[in-house]
Formats: structure tokens, sequence, C-alpha cells
């Protein structure tokens, strides 16, 4: 938890009754009808009666009101009325008539005593409630009017659910670079003895949900030092320099407990490249607040060497480079997405925390989530024990994990969501279609599962194709066959039904961005050469009011990248046409029976499936 002191019990209960005080006296002097004797009020009419009945011995005649007193009973004061008057030219004569006396209502007076407090108290109400909103607990919404303050989180060593290294798995490379900050941090002696420096600020660099802030909070859990961990977002405020304010804040409490660890996540929040376009001019808040926030990483003295700042982002290429020259961020840890003995070892710190069954696999589970971050793994075991306490069990099964891989991969199944017959066959085709071409692909992972269930938004059906292995390189024969395995559903449907439907939309998109990518990235093109004709995601702009990735190219060029891509997403179609044509009878065999069953998985898929015909007997174009 947070280290942060707490104000007095007393000081804020005498804020309040200062305040209470304050608005009483205010309401007194402001309001006085709220305190003082209340005047009954009646009609006009009533008052005109009383007056013809010789009832009213004197009236006060304002602008806006009328008071009058009735003539006295029994030795004792005649009460006192008020009315709204009306415009009424006879009511002088009236008066007279009847011998009342009547005048104008003098002003209202206020002695010295009530002038004096009028221009006194306000101020000194404004002052305290001021001070009121300062002195409270910053883990409150007014704690928000210190503006100036860092609103960084404080962990010190002792506090409950201390993370080290033992608590990360799958990234031992970037373990292994983060443990000479520990080394640094528990012995600095040892590096400035003989002149070595310690990076003042290491960049964690990686995807999504890789365990980044995880690594900071295990470094400063090895290190036993405190951790002051911040996002990027919390430093930008509304009003200018505000957020400077905070970074100068949040490096002196630093320096107060060195050594110790600054963490911002999400630098990018305000470290984002100022020639870019993303600030709008030099008064700009995120630009004063990137300044501050380098000034103050080239303002670290001798005395400041053991303030490490950790940062953490997913996009290191919108950083402005001011920030990542050497002497500020000049280091840069990549935290990826474990391979497989990664995923192993992350599975087994989580599943350590739920209750396993004796038929759990763990390596197996391993092997079915190629490209799974740590945040998803974690995800994954939780959703597992989640359907196994919804189905009563006392532990998680092994068919629990691979259910929640599949919620994970394509989202809750959708029985609700009741097909027609012909709907219900067009899938079955299109599945088996994906299931048999991507089976005929020596490159092509393992099918493990088809499924006509409908699941997540818009999946009627699904091919669940496992790899086999780590896969870090792909040639250019192994892109081709995993176009032509895309387009196996859309050419089942050709086949069988001598028509096509909207169900290869998704399948139609991730073959043509593949193609694209194989011309404009990969250089896979024997016409245009080995060119790259994409631009990085930094370099983006902007045609037609259209982000356009590619680099500027002459019409005849980008006709040419059309026709390239055109070309190899054709050239897969017709390999899938081949290969279905040829086993056409499997095909319609399948499709039979995941129509009886919808579901078509484990030894009994891959029986059906041992009978495709292989690869080479199929002429690839």
């Amino acid at each position: 938890m947070g280290v942060k002191p707490q104000p007095s019990w007393r000081r804020q209960l005498s804020n309040i009754l200062l305040f209470l005080a304050g608005l009483f006296l205010i309401a007194n002097l402001f309001f006085p009808q709220i305190f003082g004797t209340s005047i009954p009020q009646v009609p006009y009419s009533l008052f005109i009666d009383q007056v013809e009945d010789g009832k009213v011995t004197s009236v006060f005649v304002a602008q806006d009101e009328i008071r009058y007193q009735l003539k006295s009973e029994n030795e004792q004061p005649g009460q006192i009325f008020k009315t709204t008057p009306i415009f009424d030219l006879e009511l002088p004569k009236r008066l007279e008539a009847k011998g009342v006396e009547f005048a104008a209502a003098p002003p209202p007076k206020n002695n010295w005593f009530s002038n004096l407090l009028s221009w006194v108290i306000p101020p000194l109400i404004f002052v305290a409630v001021w001070q009121f909103f300062l002195n409270r607990n910053d883990n409150s919404p007014a704690g928000a009017l210190s503006i100036t303050k860092s609103r960084a989180k404080v962990y010190v060593e002792g506090d409950t659910g201390k993370i080290t290294f033992q608590d990360v798995a799958g990234v031992e490379e970037a373990k292994t670079e983060l443990q000479e900050i520990v080394e640094f941090l528990k012995h600095p002696q040892r590096y400035l003895a003989i002149g070595a420096r310690i990076p003042k600020g290491v960049l964690l660099v990686g995807p999504p949900g890789t365990g980044k802030t995880l690594l900071a909070k295990a470094v400063a859990g090895e290190a036993g030092v405190p951790f002051f961990s911040i996002s990027g977002s919390e430093f930008v405020e509304l009003f200018v320099g505000a957020g400077a304010a905070r970074v100068r804040d949040l490096f002196e409490q630093a320096k107060k407990k060195a050594p110790c660890i600054i963490f911002i996540d999400e630098l990018d929040a305000i470290g984002k490249s100022r020639a870019s376009g993303g600030f709008m001019g030099g008064n700009d808040e995120r630009e004063q607040t990137l300044n501050q926030l380098l000034t103050e990483l080239d303002g670290f003295s001798a005395g400041d060497a053991t303030v490490i700042v950790l940062a953490a982002t997913n996009r290191p290429e919108t950083l402005d480079s001011a920030l990542l020259r050497p002497g500020r961020f000049d280091r840069q840890v990549l935290v990826d997405r474990p391979d497989l003995s990664g995923r192993l070892k992350i599975l087994e710190i989580y599943a350590n925390k739920v209750k396993l069954g004796q038929d759990v696999d763990l390596k197996e589970i391993a092997t079915r989530t190629p490209g799974f971050a740590g945040a998803d793994l974690a995800n994954l075991v939780n959703e597992a024990a989640l359907l196994a306490a919804r189905n009563e069990r006392k532990t998680v099964a092994q068919a629990d994990f691979y259910e929640a891989i599949e919620r994970v991969v394509a989202g809750l199944e959708k029985k609700s969501r009741v097909l027609s017959e012909k709907e219900k066959k067009i899938v079955a085709y299109h599945e088996v279609g994906h299931a048999i071409v991507g089976a005929a692909m020596p490159g092509g992972g393992r099918v493990a599962k088809i499924s006509i269930v409908p699941r997540g938004m818009a999946a009627l059906g699904y091919t669940l194709q496992m790899p086999t292995e780590d896969r870090f390189l792909l040639t250019e024969s192994e892109l081709r066959q995993q176009i032509a395995t895309l387009l196996g559903g859309r050419s089942a449907e050709e086949i069988i039904f001598d028509c096509i439907t909207t169900g290869a939309a998704n399948d139609l998109q991730r073959a043509t961005d593949l193609g694209e990518q194989m011309v404009t990235t990969y250089g896979m093109s024997k016409i245009l050469g080995p060119l790259a004709y994409e631009r990085g995601q930094q370099n983006n702009f902007l045609r037609d009011g259209i982000m356009n990735p590619r680099r500027m190219v002459s019409d005849e060029t980008a006709k040419a990248i059309d026709n390239e891509v055109k070309e190899i997403v054709e050239q897969g179609h017709e390999n899938a046409l081949k290969i279905l044509k040829q086993n056409r009878e499997l095909l319609e065999e399948i499709a039979q029976k995941i129509l009886e069953t919808e579901v078509i998985e484990g030894k009994e898929l891959q029986t059906f499936l041992d009978q495709v015909k292989p690869l080479e007997t199929v002429i690839l174009l």
C-alpha cells in the first residue's frame, strides 16, 4: 500500500465547524428572514376590507410590500400583517377617509458591526474552505485540488504482496538485464568505485500484457527499495504547467527516499515525438511535462545516482528521440511474448493458485497457446477455474483449459443463435473446407477441432488449427499455404453449392492483408523485387484524408502492387479448389458427420484427416 501522511482529524473537525459557522453568519446577514420573526401574509382584498371596517391603525407602503398594524385590543399592541401591493390609485383616498396613518417604509439600515462582518466573513469562509480541501486525504476526490502534487503510489519493503523475480516467468533475457539494476541498487559503491555509471533510465518495451509493470515491481522487490509507480496520463492536467510541477514533485520525493525506483507506465502518454505533430504548440501541457522530465533526467548529480527511472511502453516508435538518447533512457529491455518453455513456466506459476485435476497437462496447454502473453495465460487459468466452479467440480480439469482456450480465441458459445438447416449445412462445408486444405499443407499446423457451434460476435463456426512448434520465420511457400487455407472455406462453398456467401468476409480480408504484406513488406515479388513499399507505423501519412501505410509511389507501382497481391490470392484460391476437388468424397463424409455431432476433435478428427491426399499430388500454380 502507498505510504502517505494522514491529516489530523481534529484539524478536519475544526475546519468543518468553521465552515458551518461561516454559513450561519452569512445566512443571518444576507437572509435575516430565515432566522427572524415571521410576519403573516394576507391577500390584498382582505387588507382593503380591514381598512373599510376601520380595523387598521397605520400602514407602511414599500415598492413591493405593504405592512400594516391593526388597532389594539385589551391594551395589547395590534398585530402586524403584510400584503403584496397592486396598482391602486384610490388607496391613499381610502386611508385618509378612514383616518389611517400611512407613510413610505424607511430603507433598511445595517449597523457598523453588520457592515464589518459582511466584508470580513466571506474571505474568511473562502480561506477556510480552501484549507479544508487542501488538507483532505489525497485518496478522496477532493484531493484533486492539489494539482501540483505527484500522484505516484509508493511501495516500500515490508508491504504485503512483495513481488520478486520468482513471480515473473517467460522473460528470462529481460530478467538477466534487469539483474544488473538490482545489483547496483544493493551495492552502488562497487560500481562507483571503478567509475562505472549505471543507466539513469531503463525503458521496458513490449506488447501489452507481457509483464512490464510486474518486472518493474520485481526489480524493486529484489533490491528492497521504495518503488514509486505512476502512469504517464496522470501527469497531464487541464492547467498548463501542472504536469511539469508534478514531475518536479515526484523526483523530489524520490531523492528523499534514495535509493529507490521511479516507474512510469505508458510513457508514450507524455513522451510522444514533438516532430510528429503530437503537440499543438510551445505552451502545450504535454510538451512542458516532457521538457520537465528531460530536465529531471539530466539533473541527477552524483548523490542522486541511486534513483533509477524505469518506464514502459508498447509503442517505442512514437517516443521523442531526445528521450531515448544516451544519458536518459539509454537502455531498452525487450519484454516479448513468451516461447513454449516460457508459457509453461507462467502456467505453472498461476496454476499453483488453483486446484488442478490429475489429468491436467500444462505442457499440452502451453503448446496450444502460441502468441499468448503472460496476462492472457493468467486469464486463461482463471477462466478454467471459473468453468470448473460453474460445473460444481472441486478441481480444474484438462477439458476446462481447452474450453477456456476456445473462449479466449473465438469467444463464448452462442447456442441461443439458432441456424436454419441450410445455413448449418453451408457452415459445415465451409469449416471442413478449411480443415482439409490445412491438413493438405505440410507447413500448416495440426487441425485440432472443427465446430459449427456459433461463437463470439460473428463466428458461425470455426476450425482450430494448432501449431506443432513455435515459429519465428515463415517462408514464402508457407505464407502461400496459409492463404490457401484461409480460402478453403469459400472454395468448399463454390464446389458444393455452386455459389458463395458472406461467411468468407473475414477470410478474404486476412488473405488479402497477408498477400499485401508479402509484396510490400517482405519483398516476395519477382516483378517488384526486394523493396519495402510499406512505411513503419510512425511514418504513416494522409492521402485524400485517409491514413495510408504505403510510401509515396507512382501510379504504375501502385497498380503493380495491386496486381501482384491479386495474383497471390487468386493462386491460393486455385490451389484450395484443386485440393478440395481431389478430396471431395472426404469433404462430404466429414461434413455429414459434423452435421450430426456439431463438433469433431481428437482421434476421430485425426482419423478423417489422415485420409487427405498429400500436397504432392496436387499441382501448384
